[in-house]
This record gives structure tokens, sequence and C-alpha cells, in this order.
């Protein structure tokens, strides 16, 4: 499985190479696994993830389909797939011996595993902007928002604070507008409909805390061996902009908090990318540039990031570039565009006299591969056809009680299992204008009073005077208000009116509360 520079990918045989290896030295310099469906992408991910794991590197992968969970299981050393993996590790020369691994799991949805969240000041503008699909004007106020959400101290951690902050921009637009630019009401509208969506995908369990904490991915277990983080991503591909948002969302994190470690003699994490066509269709140009610095530049991190998907188009060419570890399972090519893709992705390998690329491409079986490794210095590796390894872990998921019994092992479910909400931007907003509206209420007694004492000297005469003294007139908003304290008194001014209240329970009761 690992030799003593590298993880051990699989071997050869008549038709096949020398066995080949990823040297853990290159293992930051990035990957790609590609294939069409069914021939083998998951299983090559999943003995990589071994791999990683036995060196002592941890690793994050998402769980499409359920079935990298095995990871967690010793594979079964019976039955008929166990004679096809025993005759596969004596031809490629592979000790094979079945054990597990150590693993946790996650689920943005707290089903399938701890729950993982992230806040919204962490998902940032641009994010958050591409997991709504928002246009230029909309990702103008956005930015907005997060901007006056800095300079009011109100923070940013769940969909109800951005909502919150999104009302507050409503209702000062004028004041606002003379700083940053027009804010209209239907750019506001649309926005607050967009969240609506997001939430009603499931977005509201993403966003909040506790957050996330990155050291909590890069752990060993006591043996020494990486753990594997497990994404459990089925529910959550459902929902492909938010599966593809949450995890550029991790790797931009990665990249900036992490400190600077150059080449390493191996990676310090290892970060699988499943469908990554997802991250790639429809994304406007500064999200794959944003992209593309971070491949390049989170490698001297220690973060190596491999990219799994169908075809090698999938992954824009400036990304593509920054792969240097590549496995390329069957593509098929029964139309002009597939022989077309078929010849592209063979011109990125380093050719091998012995046989022709593009047709080995075509020819290997489920299992098998063209597959080319950086070597010495970082050179790209010569092409060459290999037999993949079989995984020492389960082959396919595990059962809901296996799953229960992994995690409350865990330790982490007291971190994380509950959530928490802390006083942010919606709580404190609301209590400014509670306190604006108990100003304007004892404004208004004052006043009231001094209409009785006129009264009481009209009608009433000395007797009337004494017992009724007039107030000083309610003093004026300061043109120093904040923004915020003007958003209360405009509040507090509308509590009066039935429309007001109105207006208090549909703000405060309805877009602010969890839906």
């Amino acid at each position: 499985m690992l030799t003593e520079n590298g993880v051990f990918v699989g071997g050869g045989g008549d038709l096949y190479a020398t066995p080949q290896e990823l040297l853990l030295k290159y293992g930051n310099r990035h990957g790609l696994i590609a294939g069409a469906t069914g021939t083998g992408k998951t299983v090559t991910l999943q003995v990589l993830a071994e791999g990683f794991s036995t060196a002592g590197v941890p690793v994050f992968l998402a769980d499409v389909k359920g079935d990298l969970a095995g990871l967690a299981m010793p594979g079964n050393a019976a039955g008929k797939l166990h004679e096809a993996f025993s005759k596969r590790a004596a031809t490629i020369g592979f000790d094979l011996a079945y054990r597990a691994f150590p693993v946790t799991f996650w689920d943005m949805f707290a089903e399938q595993g701890h729950p993982v969240r992230a806040t919204v000041s962490e998902m940032g503008p641009l994010l958050l902007s591409r997991l709504m699909n928002l246009s230029e004007a909309q990702e103008g106020v956005m930015n907005i928002a997060f901007r006056l959400a800095d300079e009011e101290a109100l923070p940013l951690l769940d969909l109800k604070d951005l909502q919150a902050m999104l009302v507050f921009i409503g209702q000062n637009a004028a004041e606002i507008g003379l700083r940053y630019g027009n804010v209209a009401p239907a750019t506001i509208g649309a926005i607050q409909r967009q969240l609506l969506v997001l939430e009603n995908q499931g977005g509201a369990k993403l966003f909040g805390e506790p957050a996330l904490d990155l050291a909590d991915i890069m752990t060993t277990a006591a043996d020494g061996r990486g753990r594997i983080n497990i994404l459990a991503a089925d529910k959550l591909m459902a929902s492909p902009r938010l599966y593809a948002t949450f995890l550029l969302w991790l790797l931009s994190e990665l990249f900036e908090e992490l400190p600077e470690v150059g080449d390493p003699d191996k990676p310090r994490l290892v970060f699988f990318f499943d469908e990554a066509h997802l991250l790639f269709d429809d994304a406007p140009k500064a999200l794959v540039s944003k992209v593309e610095q971070v491949a390049r530049l989170i490698r001297s991190k220690g973060v190596g990031v491999y990219f799994v998907t169908q075809n090698p188009t999938d992954v824009p060419d400036v990304v593509l570039g920054q792969l240097g570890n590549r496995v390329q399972h069957a593509l098929r090519a029964f139309t002009a565009r597939d022989q077309k893709d078929l010849r592209r992705a063979a011109e990125n390998y380093r050719a091998n006299p012995r046989f022709d690329t593009e047709t080995a491409i075509k020819e290997v079986g489920t299992g098998e591969a063209v597959t080319s490794f950086l070597q010495a210095k970082g050179a790209p590796g010569m092409v060459e056809r290999t037999l993949v390894r079989p995984p020492a872990s389960r082959l396919g998921p595990i059962t809901p009680v296996e799953r229960a019994e992994i995690l409350r092992a865990s330790s982490l479910g007291q971190k994380y299992d509950a959530p928490i909400d802390r006083d942010s931007a919606h709580e404190r907003l609301a209590a400014r204008a509670a306190r604006a509206a108990n100003d304007a209420a004892a404004g208004a007694a004052p006043e009231e009073a001094s209409r009785e004492f006129a009264n009481a000297r009209r009608y009433g005469g000395a007797a009337g005077a004494k017992t009724a003294k007039p107030a000083k007139p309610a003093s004026r908003s300061s043109r120093s208000d904040s923004i915020a304290e003007t958003f209360g008194k405009s509040f507090a001014r509308q509590l009066g009116t039935k429309s007001g209240q109105a207006l208090v329970r549909g703000v405060l009761g309805g877009l602010f509360k969890s839906r």
C-alpha cells in the first residue's frame, strides 16, 4: 500500500507497467482522477485516501453516492469480490490485508455525521453571490451589506443576520445611497427571495455556529494514521451549487488560514473534490480566477487538491495545468465531441513509445487506468497502463448502525452537535429598534402632559396650572446619529400605526426567524 517514498497505486503484468506510486513529496502538487461513469474512479479515490492516511496525512473528501463510508470498515475476506481482489493483488505483487481506517463523518444536514457549519461572514459576498446566482447589481448590494456590518459592529453569522441586514439597508436606502451608491428596493427584494430559496434548499443549516475549525479536519489517529474526513453529500447533491460553493469555501479557508510550509516531505492535508465539474459550470470569470489562484498557491501551505470528474475538459485549462498527478480511467468516444475530448485528454500526457495513449484510454477496463505521476524534481512521469490495486477497506456503504457507533465514539460531537445562537446582527438590530421604540414612547408622554397643562390654564385657571407642569420638548435626532440609530427611530415612528405594527411583526417576527 505504501512504499518508502510514496503511495502505491497499482502495477503491471504482461501488458502493464512496473508498480506505480504517487510520491509523497509531490502529493501537494495536486491531481486529477477522471473517467466515464462506472470505470472505477471511486475505487481509485478510496485507494489514494487509504494510502495518504497510512502515511499519516489527513484527508477530506465528499461521499457523493455513499460508497466511500466503507473506509471506516475492513474489507470482506470472503465471496467473489474477495476472489477478484486476491487475483489482482497477486498479479501486481500487492500484499492485500483488509483493515479499517480512522474516519470522521460530517453532514451539513446533521443526519449522517457531525454538523458542518460556516458563518455568513466567513463565506463572504463573492461566494454567497455565486451561491445565489446574483446579478452584478445584486452582488454590489451584498458587498454594501458586509461593509456596513463591519462598520456598525453587526456580526453576520447566520441567514437571519443577513436578512436583517438587508432590511436595515432598505430602511436607510437614501442615506446609504449617498455613501455607496443607489440601492433599489427591487434589488433588496430580489436578494431576499434568493435567500428564501437558499433556506428552503437547506442553506440555513450550513450557516451558523459553532463553525468548522480547520484544525479538526487535520488530525491524526492514535496510531499515527491520518484521519479521513467524509462529508455525506448524497442529499447535498440535490443542491449542486450549494455543494460546490461549500467545498470552494473550505479550500479558500485553508488557503487563507494555513501558514506557508514550502515543500514538505508529505502533505499536511489532501482534499478530494468529487464531481468537480459542478464548480466550473457557468462559473463567472472571477470565480475561476479564484480557483486557479488557490490551486496555484495552496500547495505552499502543504495542501494537495485532487479533482474527480468524468472528463478532463470539465476542468479549465488554467486549473488543469496545475494538476501534476493524474489517473485517467476509460473515456467513451461515441460522438464527434467525445472523440475530440479523447484526443485532448491524450495530449495532456507525456507519450510512451510502447503504446498509443489515445487508444489506451479507450481500451482500459474497469479498475484499470493510464497514469502519470510526478517523478524526481517534479517532472511529469511517462504515461503508463496500470491495474489499480484493490482497497483494503470495505468497498461500498456501511449500515446505519455502524455509522451510529462511529459517531458515538467521536469526541467532536460535544463540540459541534448542538448549535449556538449568540448575539449578532439580528439580535442587535432588534434591540436597537426596541430601544428606539421606548425612546419614542417616552418622548410622547411629556408632549401629552404639555397639552394638558395648556388646557388646564384655559379651562381650570391656577389650580390646573399647579397640578400640571410643562415638560421639555423631545429632542430632535442628532445629525451624528449612526445609520443603525436612524433605522431604530424609523421603526419607532411607525409603532403607533397599524401599518407600523404589521411591519414590525413582519420584519422582526417573520424575516428574522428561521422558517
